[in-house]
C-alpha cells in the first residue's frame, strides 16, 4: 500500500463517519463505518484473521465466545469496595484486598511487648492500562491475595469508575497529569498512611510517572518500590504499531479525526462495533499477544475488557498519549527498588521504551519477555508475578520466602536485561 492510497482509505473512513454523524442511518451503516475505521487502524494486520473467521459460521463463533466467557475465573476476584473522588468530582472505584491475619501476628506481638502502635502495612497499588480495568491484574491479584495488602482501582471512565466529570461536563481533554492526580486521590482514600509499592501497566505506568512528577514528596516519604510494566515515558508519537511506513503515516494523520467523529456518534457506532466483533477480536489479539498458544479463554477475557470501553472514551484518551512525556519524572525513582518489564514483541509500547526507562534508572531490574506482546501480564502471568514478588521482597513488602501463589502457566522465557 502506498502512502497516498493509505491516506485515501483513511480519508474515506473519516468522510463516512462524518456523513453518519449528520444522518439518521441505521446500525448497518454504523457496522460499515466501524469496519472501515478498524481497517485503518489495523491496516493489513487483520486481513488474514478476517478471512479465516469468514470460514466459520457467525452463530458458531457467537456460541464459542459465550462458552469462553464462562470457561475461566478471569476477572471474578473481588475485594472490599471503596470510592475516591478526583479533584473534578469524578467518582473513582477501588477495591482493597487485606493480608491474612497471620501476617500481622508479629506486629501485634511487638505492640504488647513495647507498647507501640503497629506500623501500617505496605500497600501495593495497581494501576491498569488503556481500555482495560482493574481485572487485568487477575493473575497477579490471585497470587498475592492474603500475602500483602493490595489496592486495585479503575481509571476514570474505565471499569466501575464514573465517566470523567471534566470531560462530560466541560469537554476538557483527558491528560496523563489528571490521571496522576486521580491516583493520588485513590491513595489518600485507600492507603492514607504506610509504605507504598506502585505498580503500573501501560497507561497505568504513565499514571505512576505523573504521580511522581506532581507529588515528589509522596514518592520520597512513602514509596518503597515501583514496577513499570509495558509502558513508556514518552515519544509515543513515534510508535509504528507494526505497520509499514506508508500505513502508519496515514493513520497518524487521520486517526484522531476518525476517533473523534466515531465518539460523537457513540450509540450508533457501538451497535456496529458489536456486529463486527469478529474483526475486533482479530485486531485485539494481534495487538495484545505474541504467543500462538495463548489460552483462548484468556484471549476472550482481554477482548471483553477492551470491548467494554465505550468508543467515546477511546477517543477522549487517544490524544493524551502523544503529549505524554514524563522522562524527567523517572529521577524520583532513582533510589528505589524498581522493576521494568516488557514483552519484546509489544507493538503498542515497544520494549525499546522500557529499555530507555531502565537506562535512566541504572539500579532497576530490566526483564524482557521474548514471546510476549502488550498484555504480558495476562500472556505470561508467572513471569510477571515472579519478578513482582522479588520486587516486593526487596522493598520489604513481604518477608523473604513468603508463599506467593502461582497462577497461570509457568514460563521460563524471561531474560534479564
Amino acid at each position: 500500500m502506498t502512502e497516498s492510497s493509505a491516506e485515501a482509505v483513511a480519508s474515506a473512513a473519516t468522510a463516512a463517519v462524518a456523513s453518519a454523524a449528520g444522518a439518521s442511518g441505521g446500525w448497518r451503516r454504523a457496522t460499515g463505518i466501524a469496519g472501515v475505521a478498524i481497517g485503518v487502524i489495523a491496516t493489513g494486520a487483520a486481513a488474514g484473521v478476517a478471512i479465516e473467521r469468514m470460514t466459520v459460521g457467525r452463530g458458531m463463533r457467537r456460541k464459542a465466545r459465550l462458552a469462553l466467557d464462562s470457561a475461566g475465573p478471569y476477572g471474578t476476584l473481588r475485594g472490599t469496595p471503596g470510592k475516591a473522588y478526583a479533584d473534578d468530582g469524578t467518582e473513582l472505584y477501588y477495591e482493597v484486598d487485606e493480608p491474612d491475619p497471620e501476617t500481622t501476628a508479629a506486629p501485634a506481638r511487638r505492640r504488647r511487648l513495647f507498647g507501640r502502635k503497629p506500623p501500617a502495612p505496605v500497600t501495593v497499588v495497581f494501576s491498569h492500562g488503556y481500555c482495560l480495568n482493574q481485572d487485568s491484574w487477575h493473575f497477579q491479584r490471585a497470587a498475592l491475595r492474603g500475602v500483602v495488602r493490595t489496592v486495585h482501582w479503575d481509571q476514570r471512565s474505565h471499569g466501575r469508575s464514573a465517566r470523567g466529570a471534566a470531560q462530560v461536563e466541560r469537554g476538557e481533554p483527558v491528560t496523563i497529569e489528571q490521571l496522576g492526580q486521580d491516583l493520588k486521590a485513590v491513595i489518600d482514600a485507600a492507603a492514607p498512611e504506610g509504605p507504598l509499592v506502585l505498580v503500573g501497566h501501560s497507561m497505568g505506568g504513565m499514571t505512576v510517572m505523573a504521580l511522581a512528577d506532581q507529588y515528589p514528596e509522596l514518592i520520597r516519604e512513602r514509596v518503597v518500590g515501583v514496577a513499570l510494566v509495558g509502558t513508556s515515558s514518552g515519544r509515543l508519537g513515534e510508535v509504528n504499531f507494526g505497520l509499514p511506513v506508508a500505513g502508519v503515516n496515514a493513520v497518524r494523520r487521520v486517526l484522531p479525526g476518525v476517533l473523534k467523529a466515531l465518539g460523537q456518534r457513540a450509540e450508533l457506532v457501538e451497535k456496529g462495533r458489536r456486529a463486527t466483533a469478529d474483526l475486533f477480536a482479530g485486531v485485539i489479539k494481534r495487538y495484545s499477544f505474541a504467543s500462538r498458544d495463548v489460552d483462548p479463554a484468556v484471549a476472550r477475557f482481554a477482548e471483553r475488557m477492551i470491548e467494554s470501553t465505550p468508543i467515546d472514551v477511546v477517543a477522549e484518551y487517544y490524544p493524551a498519549f502523544n503529549d505524554h512525556d514524563k522522562t524527567e519524572a523517572l529521577a524520583h525513582f532513582a533510589d528505589l527498588p524498581v522493576l521494568v518489564l516488557a514483552g519484546v514483541q509489544d507493538l503498542v509500547t515497544p520494549s525499546e521504551h522500557s529499555e530507555a526507562i531502565a537506562d535512566l534508572l541504572p539500579e532497576a531490574e530490566l526483564v524482557l519477555v521474548p514471546d510476549a506482546g502488550h498484555l504480558v501480564i495476562l500472556e505470561h502471568p508467572e513471569v510477571v508475578t515472579d519478578r513482582l514478588a522479588d520486587l516486593l521482597t526487596r522493598a520489604g513488602a513481604v518477608p523473604a520466602g513468603a508463599n506467593v501463589g502461582g497462577y497461570g502457566s509457568t514460563s521460563s522465557t524471561a531474560q534479564p536485561g
